[in-house]
């Protein structure tokens, strides 16, 4: 698209990572089931269906970044501040390994869509 900035391009890529990486952990979940190692198979099959949510969910909104929809800001900023909190929470038990990378996608998914050529380009009629 002509009209897509970089910033836009880069957005888009990282919560399409984000949707990949809650793609793998609720599969991740499910393989843990099958081999037998799930303590409480209601609650993994429940915590695997929202993984998949927030994967599907997450690919929804890269899609509709990468095509410069309007609608796609919103839901990508209100996720990755809810993303902030998370990783602060992961950083503070020592779970580095999950909340470093948690808080840099975060921070530069919120910094590409809120720069003023992914505003201009979501904006402009």
């Amino acid at each position: 698209m002509s009209n897509r900035p970089v910033t836009l391009t880069v957005a888009a890529a990282v919560l399409a990572l984000q949707g990949l990486t809650a793609l793998v952990l609720g599969g991740y979940v499910l393989y843990e089931i099958v081999i037998g190692q799930g303590e409480d198979i209601g609650s993994a099959f429940a915590l695997a269906g929202f993984a998949f949510a927030v994967a599907a969910g997450f690919g929804w909104v890269a899609l509709g970044t990468l095509r410069v929809l309007r609608w796609s800001r919103g839901p990508a900023v209100v996720a990755q501040i809810f993303a902030l909190p998370l990783a602060v929470t992961l950083i503070q038990s020592q779970q580095y390994l999950w909340g470093v990378p948690l808080v840099v996608a975060a921070a530069v998914a919120l910094v590409t869509l809120l720069a003023p050529p992914s505003t201009k380009a979501l904006t402009d009629d």
